[in-house]
């Protein structure tokens, strides 16, 4: 069925020119922007009503660790750094069965779909008793969010020398092989595809070299990104002086992990030789700002990345390291950090939107989302600016300085999945009491 946006009062684009309109309407058809314009004609489409709202591209979210809201706000990681961290929360994730990955995939998803996120990617990188990526990729199926799940893994334990515990850890052919397996169930190549699938080994410090550069190889054998997590902290970085003898950076460079085809998580403290190496290759970079100040990790230099050409998207990370996934609120988190680093005119609203939407779009390799225009897919935010949160404010495209951060509206694919600020495809009052008593268990098992 059409749908008629009627009569919005701001629309951001995001397209190549970055128009911003006023007082238009944007018809959705068969899953695409069909029309944008004043005066548009119903026909026979859905009508509503968008005076008072700002409509912008909906948001991608770069990185996430889905199966993490079920561990939010643990107190033992509460205040700990980033390895401290994960030893805490590797026993209790242990624990976790295919109910409690769908569960937290999803409520995870509801969360990021209230911000504004039409398009999210997932990093799960651990399959304790019997859970399988598809426990996730169900998940957003049936909430309706475009979704680009990666199939992590972890295959050097403490025995060995690696952080995760053994219990936690993979065999290597048995990683590659059920790559091929998800790709070859789920991964959809095609432009307006609601799942494609990456292949992301965890971390340099928890895989081996060689697995490294094998998945890079099966990745681009199969036409598939890649994904990981890259100079998060000053943790990071003398682990791979000491065990590699090479900067971050540089070791992803020497395994192939450099091009348009790999986004790189956190990159906090990659050097200016290394943000040169990323510009030059297309390599793109998923910037989480509220998990970096969380766990103390320090401000991505996201100002020196843009200027030098560096693909930069925004990730709310695991709901265990945020621990909340509104992805609008990331946004205007990176605003503001580059602000601190560097002044007030470091990063306006309207370029930290951009790189939510656009930007975000342009790093997962999907052109045809996060941007607003004729022919592109119909995934589209309507933010109520009537309401106290914007109350005032001169300026009704600066959403992330004055504006709600919980969406009135949102469609993914032409299909709406958010009317007046509730999601229209689940039982969010059954999902999360589901979650809590996950929750509530594994807290008992302890």
């Amino acid at each position: 069925m059409a749908i008629l946006l009627k009569n919005a009062d701001a629309v951001l684009t995001m397209d190549d020119t970055r128009r911003e309109l006023s007082g238009v309407d944007i018809l959705l058809e068969n899953g695409v922007i069909a029309a944008i314009g004043p005066n548009l004609p119903a026909n026979d489409a859905e009508v509503i009503d968008a005076r008072g709202t700002l409509v912008t591209p909906g948001l991608v979210n770069t990185h996430h660790h889905l199966y993490q809201s079920l561990t939010r706000a643990v107190p033992a990681a509460q205040d700990a750094l980033l390895f401290g961290w994960l030893r805490t929360l590797y026993p209790i994730w242990s624990r976790f069965t295919p109910e409690h990955m769908h569960v937290s995939a999803q409520v995870g998803l509801a969360e990021l779909a209230l911000s504004g996120c039409t398009l999210s990617s997932d990093h799960l990188y651990l399959y304790p008793n019997g859970a399988r990526l598809e426990d996730t990729i169900h998940a957003a199926a049936e909430l309706g969010l475009r979704f680009h799940p990666t199939r992590g893994a972890m295959s050097i334990g403490e025995s060995a020398g690696g952080l995760p515990p053994d219990a936690l850890v993979e065999d290597e052919s048995a990683i590659l092989n059920d790559c091929i397996r998800v790709i070859d169930a789920f991964h959809d190549p095609a432009e307006g595809s609601m799942c494609r699938v990456g292949v992301a080994p965890c971390s340099p410090f928890s895989v081996s070299r060689e697995l490294m550069r094998d998945a890079a190889l099966l990745a681009r054998d199969k036409g598939v990104m890649m994904h990981t997590h890259l100079a998060e902290n000053v943790e990071d970085i003398a682990y791979s002086l000491e065990n590699f003898g090479s900067l971050p950076g540089q070791y992803a460079e020497s395994l192939g992990w450099v091009g348009p085809d790999v986004w790189h998580a956190h990159c906090v403290k990659l050097d200016s030789s290394e943000i040169a190496l990323f510009a030059q290759t297309g390599t793109g970079v998923a910037h989480c700002p509220c998990s970096n100040c969380r766990l103390g990790s320090g401000i991505a230099p996201i100002r020196a990345m843009r200027d030098t050409g560096v693909p930069v998207g925004l990730g709310v990370d695991g709901s265990a390291s945020n621990d909340a996934g509104n992805l609008v609120a990331e946004a205007r988190m990176a605003m503001l950090l580059q602000r601190v680093a560097r002044g007030a005119d470091a990063m306006s609203a309207r370029e930290a939107l951009e790189i939510a939407t656009r930007g975000g779009a342009d790093v997962l390799g999907r052109p045809d989302c996060g941007r607003l225009e004729v022919g592109k897919r119909a995934d589209i935010a309507v933010w109520d600016m009537t309401g106290v949160a914007a109350a005032g404010s001169w300026d009704k495209a600066a959403l992330l300085l004055a504006g709600p951060t919980i969406v009135r509206d949102l469609f993914v694919e032409g299909r709406q999945i958010v009317r007046d600020g509730q999601i229209t495809t689940l039982d969010m009052g059954a999902l999360v009491a589901r979650q809590n008593k996950l929750a509530e268990h594994l807290q008992d098992t302890l």
